[in-house]
């Protein structure tokens, strides 16, 4: 049985409500009791790209902070930590033994509201309340679309007109919207939310991360939050960032709003595959969440685009697995009662003859393989 069948047939055996979309031979699989969770896909229903932590998914069993069963496009809510956190009680210390995904965004499933054979939708309304203890009536709306061939040639533009046959190309797209449901304004002096979007990918020795990003002034590239990122693990350059993917050591980095373009990516030389991640971005909108985990100076100076690469917390523990991330987030939500705001996150998977990747990189990412190959 090829990767993306044993995938099928694993998810299927957990979860028979499976939600398939499909067109010729590229797939997506999502899973509606992890939040309308985008599990892996597939361009030629061989490969999988998504990250499933089957261990996790067999035991049945949910444990304490956060389950992370993998997959490729999943579902959550900004900020993390500081005075308007949902992922701390009121009061807690902001350390591990203290943070806790929110259910509805954790273990809670998302209603199955409709589906075809290329998109899906799954909604759900629950409550939050925040560090500062402001309670959020909140309401989620997700669709996902298998993107057609046109329009995976439309988001890449100008290099997407000569994308090759030769290539196997897969695009998704998911559009997330938030909404108040309360009857009281959500302000920032109570705290906001913001919708966040990360994609768990299988990480490999070889396989690099590549954040653009804007000249300008400040910083480019965060990599405050777990602690700094080593020199052999992140390598800065004009425009750009270079972040190992091979699960190895535990690192995240961020690009704030004032640096930050609206494309990043990754390389697996191994499997020549190249993955892109786009959203919608405002480069004029600045308030962006803040997740680190501290009572805040600045609590909407956030990062837009964010990747982490798994690793043990501490020498010698076990790590939650073999993935790597990457994600974006939606400005903060400052919405009246029945207010929305729309999120929209798209994960391309290319992959094939490196001449052809090789156009799509410097068009999209501004490097070249040879230069993410040789990056470390």
């Amino acid at each position: 049985m090829n990767p993306f069948a044993a995938d099928a047939a694993f998810l299927q055996k957990y979860h028979t409500d499976l939600v398939t979309l499909q067109d010729g031979k590229a797939q997506v699989l999502i899973c509606p009791a992890y939040q309308g969770r985008i599990m892996t896909s597939t361009a030629d229903g061989q490969t999988s790209y998504g990250w499933i932590n089957r261990g996790l998914i067999e035991s049945g069993k949910l444990g304490p902070h956060m389950n992370a069963f993998g997959g490729e496009d999943r579902f959550w809510l900004g900020p993390e930590g500081g005075q308007f956190a949902i992922y701390f009680k009121p009061g807690a210390a902001f350390n591990g033994d203290n943070w806790q995904t929110p259910a509805p965004i954790d273990s809670e499933p998302f209603a199955l509201a409709s589906k075809d054979n290329r998109s899906a939708r799954f909604t759900k309304d629950f409550e939050l309340v925040n560090y500062s203890g402001t309670k959020f009536n909140v309401g989620v709306e997700r669709e996902i679309h298998l993107l057609s061939s046109k329009q995976v040639r439309e988001v890449l533009g100008a290099t997407g007109e000569s994308l090759s046959n030769a290539l196997k190309v897969i695009g998704v797209e998911s559009v997330n919207t938030l909404i108040n449901k309360g009857k009281d304004p959500w302000t920032k002096e109570k705290g906001l939310l913001s919708i966040w979007i990360l994609g768990m990918y299988n990480a490999s020795p070889e396989a690099t991360i590549v954040v653009p990003f804007q000249p300008g002034k400040g910083q480019a590239i965060n990599d405050s939050y777990f602690g700094k990122v080593p020199a052999s693990r992140l390598v800065q350059k004009d425009s750009v960032a270079f972040f190992k993917a091979d699960a190895n050591e535990r690192g995240k980095i961020g690009v704030p709003p004032a640096r930050a373009k609206n494309w990043l990516g990754s390389y697996d030389p191994g499997s020549q595959t190249l993955t892109l991640v786009t959203f919608t971005f405002d480069p004029k909108n600045r308030e962006y969440v803040n997740s680190a985990w501290e009572i805040q100076q600045e609590p909407y100076a956030g990062d837009v685009a964010n990747s982490y690469n798994d690793g043990p917390m501490k020498p010698g523990q076990p790590q939650m697995g073999r993935f790597y991330e990457l994600e974006s987030s939606s400005p903060a939500a400052a919405l009246q009662p029945r207010g929305r705001l729309v999120h929209t996150h798209t994960t391309l998977h290319i992959q094939g003859d490196e001449t052809h990747l090789d156009a799509i990189a410097r068009q999209k990412l501004g490097v070249s393989l040879e230069e993410i190959v040789n990056a470390f």
